[in-house]
């Protein structure tokens, strides 16, 4: 007789488990995206200066910078930036981003929190979805700079909550462990003590597919509403304008 109160296998299905605790550091994540995402740098670049609508700032600090090329891109784009600094824990990725330094652009093997240069923007981008305690992480970043931008992937949406194994599958290959919606995503920047300004949605969806599937994947999504899109497919990410209260 079948227990009704037993967990289904079926249900919960088992995947490999990954150590998210230390992977930035340990290797594993390098060995599994060895490019550290330098694809994707060029299109962040393009939202960053979209929000920042030709707003002058003279110095940028990037936190969890990765191999550093949305800096370098800022760099190249932004002559009159007279500093940008890139922090990062992993040494995999700087080994990358020594290639890109200049007078005007560093990059440092060290915890940004315990540094104490200020900067005017601090972007951190695509992070906090790693990161244990989102909270705590931001809050001990509150007084690096002036203005920060903050981009976080909107994974939380009806087909992500559907398909069983979506969001599991996302954590193993990318070490994701937070997924968020644009209210808790908005919801978790104040709670750590910021006052958000204004935010834009961006499209994922529109780097560069990967394969058949997620090519296929952007037609539907080009003709939905963006607020139906993000709801129910999702593809979207959000980036957030915030300054310290």
């Amino acid at each position: 007789m079948s227990n009704s109160g037993s967990l289904s296998s079926d249900l919960f299905p088992r995947l490999e488990i990954v150590d998210v605790s230390n992977q930035y550091t340990d290797g594993s994540y390098a060995t599994r995206h060895p490019t550290w995402h330098v694809a994707d740098s060029p299109w962040k670049a393009d939202q960053i200066l979209r929000m920042l609508d030709g707003a002058s700032v003279e110095s940028i600090c990037e936190v969890g910078c990765g191999a550093g090329e949305i800096l370098r891109q800022l760099h190249d784009r932004l002559p009159d930036v007279s500093q940008l600094v890139g922090y990062e824990i992993a040494e995999a990725p700087l080994a990358m981003a020594s290639s890109r330094t200049s007078d005007r652009l560093a990059f440092r093997l060290k915890d940004a929190a315990i540094d104490d240069e200020q900067f005017d923007l601090m972007l951190i981008m695509d992070v906090i979805e790693h990161v244990p305690d989102p909270i705590a992480f931001l809050s001990s970043l509150r007084f690096k700079a002036k203005r920060t931008f903050l981009h976080v992937p909107l994974e939380l949406s009806v087909q992500s909550v559907l398909r069983r194994d979506k969001l599991i599958k996302s954590r193993a290959k990318s070490g994701h462990i937070h997924y968020f919606t644009p209210e808790t995503a908005i919801a978790t920047v104040e709670d750590a003590g910021y006052v958000v300004h204004r935010h834009l949605f961006t499209r994922s969806f529109d780097l560069p597919p990967q394969s058949v599937k997620a090519y296929l994947a952007r037609i539907p999504r080009n003709l939905m509403p963006q607020a139906m899109t993000i709801r129910i497919l999702g593809g979207y990410s959000m980036l957030i304008d915030a300054s310290v209260q």
